[in-house]
């Protein structure tokens, strides 16, 4: 499945993701289980997990060294938390 485009990627407390799809849904991701290890493991560091960004496409998000999200992890794993109006 195809998930929806994101609009917006905001980085929270104790290594979250809010993430606003063009659907009108809100959630909320925990990336505590993917902040170990070499290629992610400068995640651990507040400041580098504030970095992420939502790339042009709205399906992925990064890092400034590369790292990544599946976007079907994003959206599958993630919990709801509000929704609006989806954007027309």
């Amino acid at each position: 499945m195809l998930q929806p485009k994101m609009l917006r990627v905001i980085p929270r407390e104790n290594y979250h993701l809010e993430l606003h799809y063009i659907t009108g849904e809100k959630k909320l991701f925990d990336a505590n289980w993917y902040i170990k290890g070499p290629w992610f493991g400068e995640l651990h560091d507040p400041s580098y997990f504030s970095a992420v960004r939502l790339l042009p496409d709205g399906h992925h998000i990064e890092w400034p060294n590369g790292q990544d999200l599946a976007p079907h992890e994003l959206y599958e794993l993630s919990k709801p938390i509000e929704r609006t109006t989806p954007c027309p």
